[in-house]
């Protein structure tokens, strides 16, 4: 396994850190986004990182802007789109690899705003979203789903079943209208960061290593 780190460039004044983690052989690669509260280096996107990377899928982990200058407030919806841009070429520049061999995958609003770009740039190989932000807390009323309809690409998604940011009652009729037919993995018990009640007895590391795995099975199934 080889560990590279990149500096990439997305306009004249920002740029991002990355980590990439380099498998020996690889059929595809998996692009990691951080959500809006902690930057690429937080327990969930690390695991993620480096169990994915573990089974022969190259794993790309990156920063936002805000994240990387350490500021608090997210940057402008456009940048943040950018961003992800900035790294996908990135990527395919240094690897060689086409876009359907490419994953995008991301907690939260790195997540969300892998989706806005899918919706408008087809042909990636699939989205893994970690805690998908369907609505604001305590407004399931307002769903923010319209940009699925048109993401082409496989999606899955991993929720807890606590999520305050997405009520499975109203996210499941949302994604079983969807042309994707996206498959759902629910966290019993677990919030928006995926911690799960302590009545329920399954620490973080059991819970990040369980979607490892289930991330690696779905890619090699799309890959």
């Amino acid at each position: 396994m080889k560990t590279e780190t990149h500096k990439i460039t997305v306009n004249p004044k920002a740029y991002v850190s990355s980590i990439w983690l380099i498998p020996e052989e690889y059929d595809s690669v998996l692009l990691i986004a951080p959500g809006a509260g902690k930057d690429m280096h937080s327990d969930l996107i690390s695991h993620l990182h480096e169990g994915i990377a573990a089974h022969n899928i190259m794993t790309v982990k990156f920063n936002f802007p805000y994240l990387e200058q350490g500021r608090a407030a997210p940057n402008s919806p456009s940048i943040l789109e950018d961003t992800w841009l900035a790294v996908i070429n990135a990527v395919m520049a240094l690897t060689g690899l086409p876009r359907k061999k490419i994953f995008l995958s991301g907690k939260s609003m790195g997540g969300r705003y892998a989706t806005l770009l899918a919706a408008k740039m087809d042909g990636f190989a699939g989205l893994i979203l970690y805690g998908y932000p369907l609505h604001a807390p305590g407004r399931p009323h307002k769903p923010r789903s319209e940009d699925l309809n048109s993401v082409h690409s496989p999606m899955l998604f991993f929720q807890g079943s606590r999520d305050s940011l997405c009520e499975l009652d109203v996210f499941k009729p949302i994604l079983e209208h969807l042309p994707t037919q996206p498959e759902l993995y629910v966290i019993e018990g677990g919030d928006h960061s995926f911690k799960v009640l302590k009545r329920l007895k399954r620490s973080e590391e059991i819970i990040h290593q369980e979607m490892v795995q289930k991330s690696v099975e779905w890619i090699k199934q799309h890959q």
